[in-house]
């Protein structure tokens, strides 16, 4: 049940964190909400109020080389967005 790729860690995240109590993490593309909700609660024992997820597809990319134009795809990914309760709150550094 490795659902969770890992957590997002950004300046707009920790705003968030600090003032909605949502975290991010970047998770499997076939995972659904339900997944998510519950891989969260359990990994991290925390109670999940709410999941919003997102879909980014991979943007198309060129580059100029000696050969001409390589054009190609960046990887694509799913983010997910999650609300936990008041008082409740992750320490993704506690085990550095």
């Amino acid at each position: 049940m490795n659902i969770l790729v890992k957590p997002l860690v950004s300046e707009k995240i920790n705003n968030q964190k600090e003032k909605l109590n949502r975290y991010g993490f970047i998770v499997k593309k076939d995972s659904n909400k339900i997944q998510i909700k519950k891989a969260v609660e359990q990994y991290y024992n925390v109670t999940v109020e709410s999941v919003n997820t997102a879909v980014y597809s991979g943007k198309r990319k060129s580059r100029y080389t000696k050969a001409g134009v390589v054009t190609g795809r960046t990887t694509a990914f799913k983010k997910a967005f999650v609300t936990l309760r008041k008082g409740d709150n992750i320490d993704f550094y506690s085990n550095i």
